[in-house]
């Protein structure tokens, strides 16, 4: 494992060479979920992709409280790991680590008792309810395997290392698809066969994760580590909630849509989550740049680089509208055939299919850059200690997507449900840009006085 300091040295080049590891770590962790919807909608059927894109709102929802937290614990870890506290650095990890054993327990509990009121709530098609019910029930109980992942990946990025987390997903894409082809094609076990092949594949790259960092013992928590420290479960916890807010509200909005979804009936949720399961790989070099500007942000807010930080933030934003603008291209060509991947040859209701699925990709694909431009603003924030506006922008988020889902197809028809994703981009990345050059800009001022 190589730690890396990026309080020194170009800030593109940095960002770039932090960034690029985890695009290849997210192409691996997207192609395992677009091989799970492809395996499920090809070989066990039109009714079983649309349970798991019945689905997807809330265990994305659920599972964004670990995300959350543990993205939110990483600021902590960056920042001590910029500013070369050693001592304070295995503190944080411990502590860290620790809550999120306790936050993963919990909720485990608590999203196992609410899955059928939620399917009911949402107004799943009966049709595809019990398998929708099945999916999410394996995903949730294997909970703590997931959390395992994300928590020893965060804390890997927020010391510079993006080529171990690469490797786990590396890793887990490899067993993943295996046993797809195992469980589903082989065995028929339909969506219960994808969703255990995302578990096992899961506990792989967390156990990979682990042998990593046993390795690093000057970073390691040591016995006294572990013992609750009250300040500094408070400062986690200041840094961690906003985020895991943030993610569901986010969530939420999402569950309002899902509704809407669903009314429209199995086939209609069956092409939408065809383009849902491409959203992930549409997405992926935002997260990864977003990984890097807060890891930059992070450690430079630690070491009070805050000109540097500017920098670094233009030339993400750029790197950024620029990898958009690219994919975008790429999908406008070929995005049908892709999405031909997801539905049986043989359905009777393919080209419907197709055809919903491929007016929603046009659609994301005009405003794809909003979406990287707010990941960036976002990850800026968050990696200088503003954890409260991000979670605002998933406020503003919800408002957009609500909104639009409600009022846009009363005029435009299922068109209008596309246009939901979009506006919700829109109104968090303006909150997130009008607060990120705000707050820089004092914090430039009040350096140089």
């Amino acid at each position: 494992m190589r730690t890396t300091d990026m309080t020194r040295g170009s800030p593109a080049r940095l960002l770039l060479s932090f960034a690029l590891p985890m695009m290849a770590g997210n192409i691996f962790q997207q192609l395992y979920t677009i091989v799970d919807a492809a395996f499920v909608g090809r070989f066990a059927g039109i009714d079983s992709l649309a349970a798991v894109g019945a689905a997807d709102w809330f265990s994305w929802m659920v599972f964004g409280v670990v995300w959350g937290y543990t993205q939110g614990f990483s600021i902590l870890i960056s920042q001590r790991f910029g500013a070369g506290d050693l001592s304070g650095l295995r503190r944080s990890i411990g502590q860290s680590l620790m809550l999120t054993a306790l936050i993963t327990g919990l909720l485990t509990v608590v999203s196992q008792a609410v899955v059928s009121p939620v399917l009911s709530l949402l107004g799943t098609p009966d049709d595809i309810r019990p398998k929708a019910a099945l999916y999410l029930r394996i995903l949730f109980g294997a909970m703590p395997v997931m959390a395992a992942y994300n928590a020893q990946a965060a804390i890997l990025r927020a010391m510079g290392d993006a080529k171990t987390p690469l490797a786990a997903m590396t890793l887990a894409s490899l067993t993943n698809i295996a046993l797809d082809a195992l469980f589903v094609i082989v065995l028929h076990w339909g969506v219960a066969g994808a969703a255990a092949a995302t578990v096992i594949a899961q506990g792989a790259s967390a156990i990979y994760c682990f042998s990593i960092l046993k390795k690093l013992r000057d970073y390691l928590p040591a016995r006294a580590d572990w013992k609750p420290c009250r300040e500094l479960i408070r400062d986690l916890i200041r840094l961690g909630t906003p985020t895991a807010a943030q993610n569901v509200v986010i969530g939420v909005g999402g569950l309002a849509l899902q509704r809407v979804i669903n009314g429209f009936g199995s086939v209609f949720i069956a092409g939408f989550t065809a383009t849902n399961k491409l959203y992930g790989l549409m997405e992926m070099a935002a997260v990864s740049y977003g990984g890097a500007i807060a890891a930059y942000a992070g450690q430079n807010a630690g070491a009070r680089l805050f000109r540097r930080i500017q920098r670094g933030i233009r030339s993400g934003a750029l790197m950024a509208a620029g990898t958009a603008l690219a994919i975008g291209a790429v999908l406008l060509v070929t995005g049908r055939w892709v999405l031909s991947l997801f539905v049986d040859p043989q359905a009777a209701m393919r080209e419907q299919v197709l055809d919903i699925a491929q007016q929603y990709l046009f659609v994301m694909l005009a405003a794809l850059f909003v979406l990287y431009l707010l990941y960036v603003y976002r990850s800026a924030l968050q990696g200088m200690g503003d954890t409260v506006t991000p979670m605002l922008s998933g406020v503003a988020e919800l408002i957009m997507r609500v909104g639009s889902a409600l009022i846009l197809p009363s005029f435009l028809g299922y068109t209008g449900v596309f246009l939901a994703e979009p506006a919700a981009w829109l109104g968090a990345e303006l909150l997130l840009m009008i607060t990120y050059y705000r707050k820089i800009n004092r914090l430039l001022t009040q350096t140089e006085e």
